[in-house]
């Protein structure tokens, strides 16, 4: 297929069409995270019940996103992208309207089958339409334009919540998908593999479902049920058959979803763990430190989404510099430097102790989300070029299938895996902070007990020293979420060594 100039007419359609649609899944993630609060008290909803409403969708992006790269590929990559906006909208309708915590769950489910046909289709488009020598700085402009508008994300989120609005996250999806189907439907030209074969690879798609749905639901159950329960051994031991049993088939499939043989480039598989340990360590990362925010340090949900205004800064005035930058000269050390400064921005944001609400921001929690928004400016767009010039065209949408895939899969472990820790963390230090205060055994373990809502977690009727138990669930918190912000930053100091160890910068195409 004949690609185009990033400057011409046709790519300034595919631009503005994939930053939209883009932005509209990347919108959802973020500004979820700071609506959380909001929704859990309107939906009664428990600590359990905020990972699954965080995981039907990742998961089933997670499962379906290396499928809707490969039917991009051989379908047409406009014709599954646009399908897949559709369902998005509809999922997002469907969320806002939901009446209860299973209905969210079920539509967040709808939501994840579209994402998975969309998410991958804006950087296979922008890659197989734009010219070579341009597809660094079409990726930095993708990269820079979304993460504005997903960080924006916070402070829109916020507003909403505050203002009982929490279910108009879900409804803003609508308009700005239709805008970007428009415009894919009368302006951007179909881009597919004609070479490909049609065949798609359901046994793949399956085994990967259930195997990542298995092991999630073995996490997620942890907390209730305890570590020696059967339903969390068996439920953990079949996941892990199940993801054994897709590299399996991945491996004898005529059509694979996940052909293996792109593992063997370095930088290809280099960038995928780097993309692992640091999209895990910043899914988590920013989860507890909104709930942080809001929950315990007294911050508004406006305010909280307003802390990430400096990130998104950052993110415009570095993101597309970033990326024509690792054209010129590879990406191989932004892609060590960035993880290891967002590993300890991370690190830095771990020592933040109880404040006194945000007028502490500038000296508690803004240098950290300083030295994390560099280190992630540093490294998003350098990291998507690689992946996506480490394989030949015709295999773009299957590469950036796998990528987020990856990122996706890192999103669903880190919430299921740091959902359970906290609230093991929570309890055990609750335990050792509520010993100085007088209660019968009762009520130590009504108290005990509300560790399951972490943050949200409220007084049992009829104890006495109100006062002194509520300190003891913030004390509790902030104990737990430093030990989950420290563990985050080592996943971006990992991240960094797979950069060390995999990516070269002869493996990555750039520019002359």
């Amino acid at each position: 297929m004949a690609t185009v100039s990033l400057r011409s007419p046709a790519g300034k359609w595919i631009m503005v069409s994939t930053i939209l649609a883009s932005a509209m899944a990347f919108i959802d993630a973020t500004a979820l995270n700071v609506v959380l609060p909001s929704l859990q008290k309107s939906l009664q909803a428990s600590g359990a019940d905020l990972f699954w409403i965080l995981n039907a969708y990742l998961l089933m992006l997670a499962s379906l996103i290396l499928i809707g790269g490969s039917m991009g590929d051989k379908l047409g990559r406009k014709k599954v992208f646009m399908a897949g906006i559709l369902i998005f909208i509809c999922g997002s309708a469907a969320c806002g309207l939901a009446p209860g915590v299973f209905y969210l769950i079920l539509f967040r489910i709808i939501q994840g089958i579209g994402g998975a046909l969309m998410i991958p289709g804006s950087l296979s488009l922008i890659s197989s339409s734009i010219n070579p020598n341009e597809r660094g700085k079409a990726i930095g402009t993708w990269s820079a334009f979304t993460t504005v508008v997903t960080m924006g994300g916070p402070v829109l989120g916020g507003a909403l919540a505050d203002a009982g609005l929490w279910r108009y996250i879900f409804f803003i999806n609508i308009p700005i998908g239709i805008v970007a189907v428009i415009i894919l439907w009368f302006k951007v030209a179909e881009s597919k593999d004609d070479a490909a074969d049609h065949s798609l690879d359901f046994p793949g798609a399956i085994t990967i479902a259930l195997g990542l749905a298995l092991v999630t639901f073995g996490f997620l159950r942890m907390p209730a049920v305890g570590f020696g329960n059967w339903q969390v051994y068996l439920s953990l031991a079949a996941g892990v058959l199940m993801l054994t049993a897709f590299v399996i088939i991945e491996a004898k499939s005529k059509h694979p979803m996940m052909p293996l043989q792109l593992f063997a480039n370095a930088t290809f598989s280099g960038t995928n763990l780097l993309s692992f340990f640091l999209y895990a360590g910043l899914g988590a990362g920013m989860l507890f430190l909104s709930l942080n925010m809001v929950q315990v340090q007294g911050y508004s949900q406006l305010q909280s989404g307003l802390t990430f205004l400096p990130f998104t800064l950052m993110m415009v005035s570095i993101a597309r510099f970033a990326g024509s930058l690792a054209d010129k000269y590879g990406p191989r050390l932004f892609l060590i430097c960035g993880p290891a400064a967002a590993g300890l921005g991370l690190l830095i944001l771990s020592f933040v102790k109880q404040t006194t609400g945000p007028g502490d921001y500038w000296t508690t929690f803004f240098p950290g989300i300083i030295v994390f928004g560099l280190g992630i400016s540093f490294t998003v767009a350098p990291l998507t070029a690689a992946v996506m010039g480490s394989v030949s065209d015709h295999f773009s949408g299957t590469a950036s299938g796998v990528n987020n895939a990856v990122t996706r899969i890192a999103n669903v472990f880190a919430n299921a895996i740091f959902g359970a820790l906290a609230v093991l963390f929570f309890a055990g230090a609750l335990q050792g902070n509520i010993k100085n205060i007088k209660l019968n055994i009762k009520q130590k373990q009504e108290i005990t007990a509300q560790a399951a809502d972490l943050g949200n977690a409220k007084v049992p009727k009829g104890t006495n020293n109100d006062k002194a138990i509520t300190q003891a669930y913030h004390e509790s918190f902030i104990s737990a979420y430093a030990t989950i912000m420290r563990i985050s930053a080592g996943l971006g100091f990992l991240g960094a060594l797979m950069a060390v160890g995999f990516i070269r910068d002869k493996g990555v195409v750039r520019s002359k």
